[in-house]
C-alpha cells in the first residue's frame, strides 16, 4: 500500500527531526494504532481547513449585477392632451377704459391692440415664466373658446389672469375675481 502525501510529510518530518514517527496503520493485519490514526486524521483535518481558508481568502464576493441598459425605444409621437398644463389661478376681469389701464386702454403691454370682441387676456408674471407669454392660447375652464396672452400685468400679481372684456363694464364687474383652471400647450415642446 501506498502512504498517502500527508503521511509521507509527517514520517519525513519526524525523520528529520529525530522524534520518533506517529503510529501508522500497518498495512499487513489491517491493524492500527489508534492514537497514530487520531494523529493523521487531526493532521488531514488541519490542513484541510488551512487549504479551505486559503482558498476563501481569494475567492471575491461577486459583485452587484450591473442594471439592464435602457431600452432603446423609437421616438413616439405623444398625444397633445399629454403636454397639456393646466393651473388653477384667480381670474378677474378688465375693460378698455382709461380708469382700468394705463393712458392707452386700447393697446396691451406688448403694443398688441386690443378691441372689443376680442378674446385675451393679460397674466401675471410669473405665468410667463411658466410659458404663458405673448401670443399663446389658453383656454379658461367654464369658457368657451381659446384666448390670446396679449397683456401682462404688474409684477405685484401672481398666479392670476385678468380677462379682457372690450367695453362691457357690467360684464367685468358680474364675473368679479374667481378661481379658474387654465389649459395650455407651451409652444416649442
Amino acid at each position: 500500500m501506498s502512504m498517502s502525501g500527508f503521511a509521507w510529510f509527517a514520517l519525513a518530518r519526524a525523520r528529520d527531526s529525530q522524534q520518533p514517527a506517529p503510529p501508522m496503520m500497518d498495512g499487513s493485519a489491517g491493524t492500527s494504532r489508534p492514537a497514530g490514526v487520531a494523529a493523521v486524521l487531526r493532521g488531514l483535518a488541519i490542513a484541510s481547513l488551512l487549504v479551505f481558508a486559503a482558498c476563501a481568502s481569494h475567492v471575491q464576493s461577486p459583485a452587484p449585477p450591473a442594471p439592464p441598459p435602457p431600452l432603446e425605444r423609437a421616438p413616439a409621437l405623444q398625444p397633445e392632451a399629454s403636454r397639456e398644463r393646466t393651473l388653477r389661478v384667480k381670474a378677474s376681469a378688465f375693460n378698455s377704459l382709461r380708469g382700468q389701464t394705463d393712458s392707452t386702454p386700447s393697446t396691451g403691454a406688448w403694443g398688441d391692440p386690443l378691441s372689443p370682441g376680442m378674446k385675451a387676456i393679460a397674466v401675471s408674471a410669473d405665468l410667463i415664466e411658466l410659458g404663458l407669454a405673448r401670443g399663446q392660447r389658453v383656454r379658461i375652464h367654464g369658457l368657451d373658446g381659446e384666448y390670446v396672452v396679449a397683456d401682462r400685468m404688474p409684477r405685484r400679481w401672481q398666479r392670476k389672469i385678468d380677462i379682457y372684456m372690450g367695453e362691457d363694464v357690467k360684464a367685468a364687474r358680474s364675473w368679479g375675481v374667481r378661481e379658474v383652471d387654465i389649459i395650455w400647450t407651451p409652444e416649442g415642446n
